[in-house]
C-alpha cells in the first residue's frame, strides 16, 4: 500500500481534476463548478493576452493541451492529497496529449494577505509534502539537490519544471489571481533542444517579458548554469537563497513517512 492510500484511508481526498477540450473543462473526475470556469478563464484570459510573454503556455493554452486541478489551502494536508493523487494522472494523461506543450496547472484557495515570501514558503512546502508522498524513484532526468544546476521536481518518475502565480507577484507574467503552481515536464524542454527549437524559444520569452516588465527577472539563467529551483516562486531570491528541499527524513525512518507528522509510513 502506498503513502497516498494510507492517507487517503483515514481522510477524504478533495479536489477536482478536469482536462480541457475545445478551451473548456470537461467532468473528468467531477462535475464542473462554477469555480473550475472562473479559473479556466483567468487562466486563459491572463495567457492568451497579447503582451503575455511565454509562448510555450500560450501553445499549450491555445491547443488545450493542459488539465487543471483545483484545491484547498496550498501545502495543506488536503491539497497534498488530491494533487499527488492528479499529478500521478496527469503523467499518464500527459503521454496521450498530441503536442510538444503540455502543462498541469493546480489552483488553491488563497489564504488573505499572501506576500512573496509567504507564498514561496507554502510553495517549497507543497513540494516536500508531494515528495514523501511520491510512490516513484525520483527521476533520473532531474537531481533531487536544490543546490545542483540540474535540480528539478519529480512526482511519479516524470521530472517537473514548477511555476508559481499568485496575486502579489512582483513579476506581471506570474501575477494570477489565484495562487497556482504549473507542471511543466523536463523532457519538453529536452526535446525542443535536441530539435534545436530551445534557445530561439527562449530568446523570444525574454524579449517579451523585457518588454512586459521593463527588466528580466534576476533569477533567469540558461539550463544547467545554476539551479532552477531559484526561478520556482518568482520572487527574486537573496544570492546565498537555496531552497528547503527536499527535508530531511527523520534518522531511521523510511522515505514515505508522513509528511504532515502522523507518522504513518507506507507498507
Amino acid at each position: 500500500m502506498t503513502a497516498i492510500h494510507t492517507f487517503s484511508a483515514l481522510l477524504p481526498v478533495a479536489g477536482r481534476y478536469h482536462l480541457i477540450e475545445q478551451g473548456e473543462p470537461q467532468a473528468t473526475t467531477g462535475p464542473v463548478t462554477p469555480r473550475a470556469l472562473e479559473v479556466n478563464r483567468a487562466l486563459r484570459g491572463k495567457i492568451l493576452a497579447p503582451d503575455f510573454s511565454c509562448v510555450a503556455a500560450k501553445a499549450a493554452i491555445n491547443t488545450s493541451t493542459y488539465a487543471l486541478g483545483l484545491y484547498g489551502e496550498l501545502g495543506s494536508l488536503e491539497a497534498t492529497l488530491a494533487l499527488a493523487r492528479d499529478l500521478g494522472r496527469f503523467v499518464t494523461d500527459q503521454d496521450a496529449m498530441d503536442s510538444g506543450f503540455t502543462s498541469m496547472i493546480a489552483a488553491f484557495d488563497e489564504p488573505a494577505g499572501m506576500t512573496e515570501h509567504a507564498f514561496e514558503e507554502r510553495l517549497w512546502a507543497q513540494l516536500r509534502a508531494l515528495h514523501w508522498l511520491d510512490p516513484q524513484p525520483y527521476s533520473a532526468e532531474v537531481s533531487p539537490d536544490p543546490t545542483s544546476q540540474d535540480f528539478g521536481f519529480s512526482f511519479a518518475g516524470r521530472g517537473f519544471f514548477v511555476i508559481g502565480l499568485h496575486p502579489g507577484s512582483s513579476r506581471l507574467a506570474r501575477a494570477f489571481p489565484f495562487p497556482a503552481l504549473v507542471f511543466n515536464a523536463h523532457r519538453q524542454f529536452r526535446a525542443l533542444r535536441e530539435t534545436g527549437k530551445f534557445d530561439r524559444m527562449q530568446q523570444t520569452i525574454r524579449a517579451r517579458e523585457l518588454k512586459l516588465q521593463g527588466h528580466l527577472n534576476p533569477n533567469l539563467a540558461n539550463h544547467g548554469e545554476i539551479s532552477e529551483a531559484r526561478q520556482y516562486s518568482g520572487r527574486a531570491v537573496e544570492p546565498d537563497w537555496v531552497a528547503p528541499f527536499p527535508e530531511a527524513p527523520v534518522s531511521g525512518a523510511s522515505s514515505a513517512r508522513c509528511p504532515f507528522g502522523f507518522g504513518l509510513q507506507a507498507d
